[in-house]
């Protein structure tokens, strides 16, 4: 479980312990963990890359740039995460 405050409310805390359920310790926005940080790493580096000057900009950019992001890409982030958890 990550520091989210939605994961450590005390009303869930409480749940959690009530109802026995095993929580693993999870440090927020590890990109060895979560696959998911690199590709908004790469997102976020192509569009800066292109420099948005306003909000619509950005968003089109955005838009633009996840579209051009192959499918294999993910693929390939999704493939190593296993491997990524035993290095962890």
């Amino acid at each position: 479980m990550d520091n989210d405050p939605k994961h450590t409310s005390k009303v869930v805390v409480k749940w959690l312990k009530d109802n026995k359920v095993k929580v693993l310790e999870w440090p927020s926005q590890s990109p060895d963990l979560n696959p998911i940080e690199n590709l908004w790493a790469e997102l976020k580096k192509r569009v800066r890359a292109r420099r948005p000057t306003n909000l619509t900009k950005l968003h089109q950019l955005c838009q633009e740039e996840s579209d051009k992001i192959h499918p294999t890409y993910c693929w390939k982030l999704v493939e190593g995460h296993p491997k990524r958890l035993t290095q962890v």
